[in-house]
């Protein structure tokens, strides 16, 4: 039976409904259990199809049928499909119903069988973007992502729509010695863009996202009030508690005291580091290490008619400026002295100019635009990369990608977060998140030579894929074509380049397949050995094996 493909409605007319609902992937692998690929055909059921000797296709194979009638929904999304894990997956029909299914082990008809253990409606209809299965303090959970593109009554400007995407966390709950299945945790984050990426930390504490757009948590009416009032604090700008100036010997404090404070309420302690001021009994007014080290033998202070305190510091290094006096406070003011911001101003001066572009012939301008060509173009300047924090439900990393666009996602290591490709100049870079580290996140893995400059000049390319061993990278067309770019390999004769006149060691080899079909492709998959296409009515093996 043919897959069931649900076409965009006349009311998901924008990019985002393209990008998440026409551009789907219908085709799902299965990355514990390689070579084995699912879809659902149009009478709900989800059919595996298996690979088991080279070339040999088993029949494709009922694992299970969604209980809901889905023709009789007229608003539905396609049915999606998510591996939480070996024996755990996620399934949506489309109609806005979530299913946790246990599997049993897959890949082998005599250990697989598909039981639902838990399943919900979750209001308008979504898509699985990702999901994970762990086990935190002995109890399972599992956490899926999904996604929609919502009607936005107050964007009158924009496309009228926003995207949402809703962190799920169902977790394993015993009551009087039953286990059962429940809703932990529900957050929704919004945005104006849908994620190139969206994937759950694998212990379930965070989220990472690439997108066009930022997304942000949508908190409740109590978190809401908390962030105005926080808002509202920041906003009240208070004076500061000190200034400071500083040459390149010494150091300037300036703090003011209250009237009443005489010269023996006040306690100024220095350190070759540190520095502490308290006056009377009260908790220090200033405390905390100084940007460099002073002579703290020579620093001093006096009080002033004004009735501010000075304080004098002795710069251990002369010259060097510093640019904050205690590390990490924020509540003093620099003021600069006006002679040095003249000086600064004019070693500047060179590299301005009161016209603008004075003399465009140089002989080496800056940018040539000519010399550009279309596959040079982005779409997007600006996508970022952030990742979320489950607990605090805040940013705690952002990487602007700039003109890094982004390729494709490909599970190479089904325990660790999806990959993601993003282009670098002309080549494409494969990067693994790590969800465990707080230092180095993002871990580059493979390169793919030349292949962001390559796939900049395919302009009708739909889906995009690797190898998990990187062997080689693979996009397909939306009718009949496949390009497969394979890494470089080492010859077995001598090959010369006849214009520098050196001996060529490796040879990357591109391949072209031309499928017989008149469908549009609906899915495509890479393992590191074969090619999976699938169109409306058929499913194309391509053995793209290195070594023949």
């Amino acid at each position: 039976s043919a897959v069931a493909e649900v076409k965009l409605r006349d009311d998901q007319y924008t990019l985002d409904h393209m990008r998440a609902f026409g551009m789907y992937n219908y085709l799902h692998l299965d990355s514990w259990h390689q070579d084995n690929v699912y879809y659902v055909d149009q009478f709900g059921r989800v059919m595996n199809l298996s690979v088991t000797l080279d070339a040999v296709l088993r029949k494709p194979r009922e694992v299970f049928r969604l209980p809901t009638d889905l023709t009789a929904y007229d608003n539905r999304l396609c049915a999606s499909i998510h591996f939480s894990s070996s024996t755990w997956v996620t399934l949506s029909d489309g109609t806005g119903r979530l299913y946790l299914i246990k599997t049993g082990k897959r890949g082998n008809s005599m250990s697989e069988k598909w039981e639902i253990v838990f399943n919900e409606e979750f209001g308008s209809p979504f898509i699985i973007a990702h999901s994970v299965s762990f086990v935190k303090a002995d109890t399972h959970s599992v956490a899926v992502l999904l996604l929609r593109v919502e009607k936005d009554e107050l964007d009158t400007k924009g496309s009228g729509y926003h995207v949402t995407l809703e962190w799920v966390t169902i977790a394993e709950i015993s009551k009087e010695g039953d286990c059962k299945y429940e809703i932990l945790k529900r957050r929704v984050l919004q945005g104006k863009s849908v994620p190139h990426y969206a994937a759950i930390e694998t212990n379930g504490e965070g989220l990472m996202i690439v997108s066009y757009k930022p997304f942000k948590f949508m908190q409740d009416e109590d978190n809401k009030l908390e962030e105005s009032n926080d808002a509202k604090a920041t906003n009240e700008k208070k004076d500061p508690l000190y200034y400071w100036q500083q040459t390149e010997d010494d150091v300037t404090i300036t703090v003011h005291i209250p009237q009443d404070i005489t010269k023996d309420d006040i306690k100024v302690r220095f350190f070759p580091d540190n520095i502490c001021v308290t006056l009377k009994d009260q908790p220090p007014l200033m405390e905390g290490k100084l940007y460099s080290s002073v002579d703290h033998e020579s620093c001093t202070w006096i009080i002033r008619e004004n009735k501010s305190l000075e304080i004098s510091l002795i710069k251990k290094n002369e010259g060097p400026q510093w640019p904050e006096l205690i590390v990490g406070d924020t509540r003093g003011e620099f003021i600069m002295d006006s002679s040095k911001c003249s000086e600064i101003s004019e070693s500047l001066m060179h590299l301005t100019s009161e016209v603008i572009n004075p003399n465009p012939e140089k002989e080496n301008p800056p940018c040539n635009a000519q010399e550009l060509e279309e596959c040079d173009a982005f779409l997007e300047d600006s996508a970022s990369l952030c990742r979320f924090d489950g607990d605090t439900l805040k940013v705690t990393h952002v990487i602007n990608l700039g003109s890094n666009q982004y390729l494709f996602s490909v599970v190479v290591d089904p325990r660790e977060m999806p990959c993601f490709c993003l282009r670098h100049d002309v080549d494409a870079l494969l990067w693994q998140p790590h969800s465990d580290q707080l230092e180095d996140k993002w871990e580059h893995i493979a390169t793919f030579n030349a292949l962001g400059y390559v796939q900049a000049s395919k302009q009708d390319k739909k889906f995009m894929a690797c190898a998990p061993d990187y062997s080689y990278a693979a996009l397909c067309e939306c009718l009949r074509r496949v390009f497969i770019y394979r890494q470089p390999t080492p010859l077995s004769t001598v090959l010369y380049n006849r214009k520098e006149g050196r001996q060529v060691g490796q040879v990357a080899k591109q391949l072209v397949a031309t499928l017989e079909a008149n469908d549009p492709i609906l899915g495509f998959q890479a393992t590191s050995e074969r090619l999976f296409v699938l169109t409306a009515k058929t499913l194309f093996v391509i053995k793209v094996k290195s070594g023949n």
